[in-house]
């Protein structure tokens, strides 16, 4: 099992919406992220810099490559692309963030 952690970019105003479309993330997406290896994520908002931090185990054998080319990944990319910075094909911004510390 592997940890990973990206930060991406909430647009300003955006906190409630973007809430409000994760307390009702659609069961198939969920259903893709484990599938692919994805376990027990969170996503953070630093309000100060409207900065979204995110959490993932990743499982040793993890697929999440594969889920940029999911139909319901590019779904919900388009869904979320007027309320957060995204590329081109409207995947999140995202910066890979290097861990410094860890405690079990």
């Amino acid at each position: 099992m592997r940890r990973n952690a990206f930060a991406m970019r909430l647009k300003p105003g955006c906190e409630a919406e973007y809430k409000k479309r994760h307390d009702a993330i659609w069961p198939e997406l969920k259903a893709e992220l484990r599938r692919a290896g994805i376990s027990d994520y969170s996503i953070y908002l630093d309000k100060k810099t409207n900065t979204l931090f995110a959490f993932q185990y990743l499982a040793d054998d993890a697929t999440d490559y594969e889920l940029p080319h999911l139909e319901v990944v590019k779904k919900w990319w388009h869904m979320m692309s007027d309320i957060m910075e995204t590329n081109p094909d409207e995947s999140p911004l995202s910066d890979p963030l290097e861990e410094m510390f860890h405690m079990d």
